[in-house]
Parts: C-alpha cells; sequence; structure tokens
C-alpha cells in the first residue's frame, strides 16, 4: 500500500484511533517524543552515530550506502515486530525531519501490508508546536503557601470540580524538595516535560483560567522555561496558610511510609544548609521513627527559603487564605470565591 503525508493538525487529530511508531533511535525517543508513541527504531543509537560520521566526512550518498548496509539485515525483525505491535496493520510514522528513516520504515512495512500515514516534517514540527505552547502567554492562578499546607490536594479538588488545572510537580515527576523524588519513577528529560506539560495545555482553551502550583524554576532536574516561569510569576498568587500542626501532620502522611534510607539521604543532601545539629538530630529522628519531630526541623529550613523566594517575588495581585481546621468542600469555595475577584489585565479571552 501507499503512505499518505499528512500535516502535523491531521496527525494530531487522527493519533487518539490510530497507533504511532517513532522510526527514531532509542536515545532520541529517550530524550523526547509524541506521547503515546511506540519506538520501533530503524537506526539504533550506535548505528546513528555511525551514519552521521560518514555523513559529515564523506557525504549523503556514502551515509545512505552505510544505513542501508547496517539496517538491512534487521529488516524482516522490524515487520516482525511491527506485526507484533501492529496486528490492523495501520500506522501513523514519524523520524526527527520525517525525511529518510520514516520514508524507509513507510516503505519497508507498505511492503508487508502496512496502510502508512506518515508525519511531514517529523517530530521537529511537533516539537516546535509544544515549545512554543509551553511559552505562550496564560492566564493562570497561582496557588502559594508553606510546605506542608495542601496545595497538591488543592489541585487535584479544583480538578474534580471541573476547574482547568496544571500539575507541574506530577508531570516533572518530582515534587521539588530534596525529598521530593521518593518513590516517584525517574524524571522526564527537560524537552520531554515540555511536550507532557503542552498536551496538558492543549486540552485548555485560551480563554479558560489555570490553576496552578507556585513553584521555583527547578524541580528537580526540570527546570521550567524562562517565558513559563516568568509569566507564573507575573500571575495572581493566592498565598495559603495553615497551622503548623495540620502542616506537620499532612507531611507525615506523605512521607512517614517511604523507605527510611531514602529519607535520611535526603536530610544528608541538606547538611551544609541545615548545619551539623540540626541535621544530626533530624538523622536520629528518622531512625527512630519520630516523624512529628524531624519534618519540624525540616520546616525551619523550608519556611525560611519559602519565605525568602516569596519577598523577593513580589505579585500585582496577591491574596491571603488561611484554611487552618478548614474542610475541603470550605477550602474550594472560598478558592473559587477569589478566583471571581481576580483582575485580569488584557485577558486572553478578548
Amino acid at each position: 500500500m501507499k503512505e499518505i503525508l499528512i500535516e502535523l493538525e491531521q496527525f494530531l487529530e487522527l493519533r487518539g484511533s490510530i497507533p504511532i511508531l517513532d522510526a527514531r533511535s532509542e536515545g532520541e525517543f529517550e530524550q523526547g517524543h509524541i506521547p503515546g508513541t511506540t519506538n520501533v527504531p530503524i537506526l539504533n543509537n550506535e548505528e546513528r552515530k555511525i551514519v552521521g560520521t560518514i555523513y559529515k566526512q564523506q557525504g549523503n550518498q556514502e551515509a545512505i550506502i552505510k544505513g542501508f548496509e547496517l539496517v538491512g539485515p534487521r529488516f524482516h525483525a522490524i515487520i516482525q515486530d511491527a506485526l507484533r505491535l501492529f496486528p490492523d496493520k495501520k500506522i501513523m510514522t514519524y523520524c526527527w525531519r520525517g525525511g529518510m528513516r520514516s520514508e524507509i520504515m513507510s516503505w519497508l512495512l507498505s511492503m508487508a501490508g502496512f496502510e502508512i500515514l506518515r508525519l511531514k516534517g517529523g517530530y521537529k514540527t511537533y516539537r516546535t508546536l509544544t515549545y512554543e505552547t509551553v511559552r505562550a502567554k496564560r492566564d493562570y492562578i497561582v496557588l502559594g503557601g508553606k510546605t506542608g499546607v495542601g496545595k497538591t490536594v488543592l489541585l487535584y479538588e479544583l480538578h474534580k470540580n471541573r476547574e482547568s488545572v496544571i500539575d507541574l510537580e506530577d508531570l516533572a515527576k518530582h515534587k521539588g524538595s530534596s525529598f521530593g523524588g521518593i518513590g516517584l519513577p525517574p524524571q522526564p528529560s527537560i524537552e520531554h516535560f515540555e511536550n507532557l506539560l503542552a498536551e496538558e495545555l492543549f486540552k485548555i482553551p485560551l480563554s479558560e483560567k489555570i490553576w496552578i502550583e507556585n513553584e521555583s524554576q527547578r524541580i528537580g532536574k526540570v527546570n521550567l522555561a524562562d517565558e513559563l516561569y516568568a509569566n507564573i510569576l507575573a500571575s495572581p498568587l493566592i498565598e495559603i496558610t495553615k497551622s503548623e500542626s495540620e502542616r506537620i501532620n499532612h507531611i507525615t502522611q506523605e512521607y512517614a511510609y517511604l523507605p527510611t534510607e531514602d529519607l535520611l539521604e535526603s536530610v544528608k543532601r541538606l547538611q551544609k544548609k541545615l548545619g551539623g545539629k540540626r541535621t544530626a538530630e533530624a538523622l536520629e529522628d528518622i531512625l527512630q521513627q519520630r516523624h512529628d519531630s524531624w519534618i519540624a526541623n525540616m520546616l525551619v529550613y523550608y519556611d525560611k527559603t519559602y519565605g525568602y523566594e516569596l519577598a523577593n517575588n513580589k505579585r500585582a495581585q496577591t491574596f491571603h487564605l488561611d484554611l487552618s481546621n478548614k474542610g475541603i468542600e470550605e477550602s474550594l469555595q472560598q478558592l473559587l470565591a477569589i478566583k471571581h475577584t481576580i483582575l485580569w489585565k488584557n485577558q486572553l479571552s478578548d
């Protein structure tokens, strides 16, 4: 069957009903890919490096010949993998620029009876879209507050209440502190994090106000784009407070069950900032499972850090909301009431 070349817009419309094959190397795929895609490389990491070197030193024709020499013996294996993964024999495919690798994949699988839709411009055209989407101006409502006030819980409840929400920590697979990566899967690359974030933004109309948590520019190993971070800093902030006992109780429920060794290592990473005495006390409290004590110890440091960041990032609109001893329903009502009092300049819906 002959392939059909399609534009990105049609590709995005069809991807819910047609499986996608990424023909790039496994390294490229790990760096960033279109979510929901299956990787079946035409050239693996090492082969791609060899072909790239020949291209630079000897030119296009020699690189093509070497590419076929390397991949030719695996044609049968690629077809078998595709038949196993895509038994309906209809796929969409792409490579980096929508060029040779996806063309070869299309030709090969067409010979095996596949119906192929190939993305014009390849992954690069998709990545251009996600790059621009993440950096575009949006109307955010930022939930702030010291560690343990339950910002993530509130975002989850707002989402259940059909509000538009972006959970940066969930997308980054990190909770933003020295303890933030414990028990979570590996973080995505910055590139793939932006792809995942853009996918969430695709779902939200430009006219919608988006709830988002107040984050540092760095979440674990993931950095927020400068434009996105500036957008968040310029957005209205709802500064939430709760009693210290409620905060400690919330953090205890979230962290006390985690492996002791991981907790100890997280405290040790903060030793220079905590000082020797406070570090030793926290380590001993963790070993003795005195969770309230070591968490209260950590809050001294994290509260000071948060206060510094807050003082250095003044907002045009800041709303203070004390949710001490408030249930979820009452908390949501108060958040939504503040939403309706925010003054928006140059609204994106205008």
